[in-house]
């Protein structure tokens, strides 16, 4: 009966609390403090005296160690005992360093951190016996979808919209073999998923490679996506909706991006240096800025690398017994004859070696012996995705095809004297 009625009470004290609105003050026990740790690269920063800084001209491993109170041998141990991990000839000018000091009163370097870039660093713990290790800072991968109607180029299309420039490097390599960049027109439209990397959730730290695509080119759709068809190898391969390699056996071009095509085979050729007489060119020239790099077309075995009047420094490869080709003008060969290259490798860089008005690469394509225009012929295609992994492969693309066709064009909206222009599509 008892517990009734004490039940009742507090209910109805309950009741008259809320309906007072009578304010209580809680006893509120004492919390310890909690220490905030500041943590970075695997080390507590509280616990050192900390310099942060970047290499400087003149300034070396050594010089630094010396000058932060650190003992000559276990300079010379870092030196001598880790050159596969940190090699202490090789820093550069520019490159952020940390160096966690003891907080007694000599101040002793204990740990020293080179960043290799935004991602990688290397560890170097002083303390005791000496330990150096390589590491990489916790990044975060946020998917990103993209997608535009193209009105000058491509890359200019990608920058109004925000992209990394790797993105447009990526894509025209994905179609290197279906499409060609440099005849592009307006109104042609892609679509691409890729993950972008960040570091403490805010710091940009690049792009990975293409999840999958759709570009629009004259009205012609090109799906890709990336497969890993050998499970040994673990390299990705782009694939079709179809299940057709986008891949050929040659590339389009020997520069990967940024050439301009200045001049194409042609056997009727009139100079106005030679009077206008015929001279054939049995090369296509791909303008470029000295320097750039020069890549293998195809997978082969190069059979010259060497300097030979108007050729200049050139590079030769034999593909196969049907297929070869011819890389002149180079500043400089990277290849010997008989070493084996494979398709995209760099063999060369731009020059103007030989008889040549400007910076440049002539490319030369021979089929059966003669010299033939790569342009126009229909080059062989590399091997379709074999059957028995068909079934795995529509399941794995399916979910990403949705994506694409689901995703919207964006028109993007330039910046410029405080006026925002809209492009149209």
């Amino acid at each position: 009966m008892y517990k009734y009625w004490g039940l009742i009470l507090v209910l109805a004290i309950f009741a008259s609390c809320n309906e007072k609105q009578v304010e209580v003050a809680p006893e509120i026990a004492e919390l310890p403090e909690i220490a905030i740790i500041e943590e970075k690269y695997g080390f507590n920063f509280d616990e050192f005296h900390v310099l942060q800084d970047t290499i400087k001209n003149g300034d070396s491993f050594g010089q630094l160690m010396l000058e932060n109170k650190v003992d000559y041998p276990k300079i010379a141990k870092v030196a001598q005992d880790f050159k596969d991990t940190f090699d202490v000839r090789r820093i550069k000018v520019g490159k952020p360093y940390v160096i966690l000091k003891s907080k007694d009163t000599i101040q002793s370097a204990q740990v020293f951190i080179y960043e290799n870039d935004k991602v990688n660093y290397t560890v170097v713990d002083l303390r005791d016996s000496v330990v150096a290790y390589k590491s990489k800072k916790k990044i975060k991968y946020v998917e990103r979808e993209v997608a535009g109607i193209i009105e000058n180029s491509l890359s200019e299309t990608l920058d109004n919209l925000g992209v990394d420039y790797m993105v447009t490097i990526n894509l025209s390599e994905v179609y290197a073999w279906t499409i060609d960049f440099f005849r592009l027109e307006k109104g042609d439209k892609f679509k691409v998923i890729y993950k972008e990397r960040y570091i403490n959730d805010s710091i940009y730290a690049g792009c990975e490679p293409i999840e999958a695509a759709y570009f629009e080119h004259k009205g012609k759709p090109i799906y890709a996506f990336a497969y890993v068809a050998d499970s040994l190898k673990q390299i990705n391969d782009y694939y079709d909706d179809e299940a057709n390699n986008l891949r050929s056996t040659f590339l389009r071009a020997p520069i990967k991006f940024g050439y301009r095509l200045s001049s194409k085979y042609n056997l009727r050729r009139r100079i106005a240096y030679y009077g206008y007489r015929v001279r054939p060119h049995k090369g296509t020239d791909y303008a470029a800025p000295v320097g750039t790099p020069i890549i293998a077309t195809a997978d082969g075995t190069v059979t010259e690398s060497t300097r030979r009047g108007g050729n200049g420094k050139y590079v030769k490869i034999r593909h196969n017994g049907t297929y070869s080709t011819q890389y002149l003008h180079m500043k400089k060969q990277k290849v010997k004859r008989g070493e084996f290259v494979r398709q995209g490798d760099v063999i060369g860089w731009v020059g103007m070696t030989g008889n040549t008005g400007g910076p440049h690469v002539c490319y030369r394509f021979w089929k059966n012996g003669a010299q033939v225009d790569p342009l126009r012929e229909k080059l062989p295609e590399a091997e379709p995705l074999a059957e028995a992994l068909r079934a795995d492969y529509f399941d794995f693309i399916g979910p990403k095809k949705d994506q694409l066709d689901c995703m919207e064009y964006e028109i993007p909206i330039i910046q410029k004297d405080e006026e925002q222009l809209t492009l149209n599509p």
